[in-house]
């Protein structure tokens, strides 16, 4: 994809939601750390139901240490690899309280460091909550990235890569859930909803999909926030 069209296509991805957010539920930082850390092969829809109760009784660390491996796993049972996942949040909160004094760090090597961590998780809550330029790659912004051209790369190291070197300026710091809304919505896995796609003149993906039939000869594009 052109510099030109680099530019344009983030432009239309920010004028249809100006403002984009994680869908991720969470009341302060440690919260969204936590929330990450669960949502891996999980819906947020799915975690933010696990975590409503969990956050109102935890917000801290050492709340969590004080609420216990099986106290967690009590509150987050169904989502998957649940047992893993309240291993990881544990350990993680007693790294904090006695490496970080309860503060989740502004760093993202110090968040790789910490159990159940990796670099995408470190990049969500690099950006999310610090306002750092990261990008991080899921499986919807890895198969936006190679699908539309925007940054190809086979691995998903190499497409965080592209997308550090393509993405301009003005769009970096919402590049991340931008990326990760349209893939989610619009550019689904199985079936992308072209014929409602803001970019779609853009996009290499030649097989464009065509407006399914309805009665209504006029089809409307739903902007994300409405979905």
């Amino acid at each position: 994809m052109k510099k030109a069209d680099n530019f344009e296509f983030y432009r239309r991805l920010a004028e249809a939601n100006p403002s984009p957010e994680t869908e991720l539920a969470y009341g302060n930082v440690y919260q969204l750390l936590v929330a990450v850390v669960c949502s891996a092969q999980s819906t947020d829809v799915g975690v933010n139901k696990a975590t409503r109760a969990l956050f109102a009784e935890v917000k801290t660390p050492q709340q969590m240490i004080d609420l216990g491996l099986e106290g967690l796993k009590a509150h987050i049972k169904t989502i998957g690899l649940f047992n893993n996942k309240a291993k990881h949040v544990i350990a993680l909160s007693e790294v904090l309280v006695s490496a970080h004094s309860g503060e989740v760090p502004a760093d993202r090597d110090a968040l790789e460091a910490l159990p159940g961590v990796g670099r995408k998780t470190a990049n969500v809550v690099m950006n999310t909550a610090f306002g750092a330029e990261t990008f991080a790659v899921d499986t919807h912004i890895y198969r936006v990235g190679n699908r539309t051209g925007i940054a190809p790369g086979k691995t998903v190291l190499a497409v965080e890569k592209a997308l550090d070197k393509k993405t301009p300026a003005p769009f970096r710091i919402g590049a991340h859930h931008w990326l990760i809304l349209h893939g989610r919505y619009v550019c689904k896995a199985r079936t992308p909803e072209c014929w409602r796609c803001p970019v779609a003149d853009l996009c290499r993906f030649k097989p464009k999909t065509p407006a399914p039939k309805t009665k209504s000869a006029k089809v409307q594009v739903d902007s994300y926030s409405e979905h």
